[in-house]
């Protein structure tokens, strides 16, 4: 297991006019009522515990009562529009119970827990700060992965409906060892069909607290999905290894899992299976990936440094010499879902395996 180390200080990439024209097309862009930096105005804050009365990194804010009025008010507004059409009907049903802000990480989101007065259900959104990164890592997930994601984006703000799940690091501690050895099956191939799409889509440090475990019952037994859950690494670092889950050692008992329970052949029928899907979702939203890879070619997502070193590195794994005509990361993953497409049919192929 590899012990890769991750930019610590990766730049927030601005969005620029070409991606902004790029996401009002498709109904990300909207004019929002409050920004990122309108909740960093708040007055103080108190330590978030877990049940287990651990420091979660996560820190309640609060602010003075003028200004929190007028702030929950708009935070129904931006909720109203992420889940629906932007009724302000259902605003005397909504309280803002909490707003916490993240102590953790380079993106420090805020996070908004909404909750329906009526019958105490709720739910929770994200406010972030914009980067380019991981603009187009969410919308790779929405057209590659098999979930759809809802987010917003305006001038320097990004707004983001919560992704539920266990997140991976406390699902590998606290629920593995005691699942099924059909349930830990199931769960070691679908780590190896999501470290394939990551792999392929060159999302990076999917670490086991940067994905999410979703179980979901399906008549007798418990169905286990992967879900990614941040996108700040998209296109980003040099290493190849950094967009494949498997070389973390914080997923050490994910791999194990897989050499324990899945043969070789096995391993290899569930990657070309993640490669067909891939490219069916291709092939289904064909132009408007088409468009969005045109916005991350003309887009600055790396240094040279990183971007000479994954295209070293991808022409040695692939022998397809396209890797080295890449001049930018957008040049790279175009080359990337290229060669899948290209090669998905033949069940020997060599490359990405």
């Amino acid at each position: 297991m590899d012990d890769l180390k991750i930019s610590k200080k990766k730049p927030a990439y601005p969005i620029s006019a070409k991606l902004h024209s790029y996401l009002k097309t498709y109904n990300r862009n909207f004019r929002l009522p409050i920004f990122y930096d309108d909740l960093l105005r708040f007055q103080g804050a108190i330590v978030v515990y877990d049940k287990n009365d651990e420091d979660t990194l996560w820190v309640r804010v609060y602010y003075n009562e003028f200004e929190r009025e007028e702030i929950d008010i708009s935070l129904k507004r931006v909720y109203s529009n992420l889940i629906s059409d932007g009724n302000e009907n259902i605003f005397k049903y909504l309280n803002i119970d909490a707003i916490d802000f993240c102590t953790f990480g380079n993106t420090k989101p805020f996070r908004i827990k909404v909750r329906n007065i009526l019958n105490d259900n709720y739910t929770y959104f994200y406010v972030k700060k914009a980067d380019a990164s991981r603009v187009y890592g969410l919308e790779l997930e929405h057209m590659l992965s098999p979930y759809n994601l809802n987010f917003l984006v305006y001038e320097n703000t990004i707004i983001e409906e919560h992704i539920a799940g266990i997140p991976g690091d406390e699902f590998i501690k606290t629920m593995l060892p005691d699942c099924s050895s059909a349930e830990k099956a199931q769960i070691a191939k679908e780590f190896v069909k999501f470290n394939e799409r990551c792999m392929i889509r060159l999302l990076g440090d999917m670490r086991s607290y940067n994905y999410v475990i979703t179980p979901t019952h399906d008549f007798d037994h418990v169905v286990f999905k992967i879900r990614a859950i941040d996108f700040d690494q998209q296109c980003y670092e040099g290493k190849l290894n950094i967009y494949r889950p498997q070389f973390f050692k914080e997923n050490f008992n994910m791999v194990e899992l897989v050499r324990e329970k899945i043969q070789k052949e096995s391993v290899d029928q569930y990657k070309i299976e993640e490669r067909s899907i891939i490219v069916r979702r291709m092939r289904s939203f064909q132009d408007r990936i088409g468009e969005l890879l045109d916005c991350m070619e003309a887009d600055t997502l790396s240094n040279d440094k990183n971007i000479e070193l994954l295209k070293k590195q991808i022409y040695d794994y692939t022998l397809d010499v396209e890797f080295r005509k890449s001049k930018n990361m957008g040049g790279v993953l175009r080359n990337a879902l290229g060669f899948v497409k290209r090669n998905y049919d033949d069940i020997n192929m060599n490359g990405f395996s």
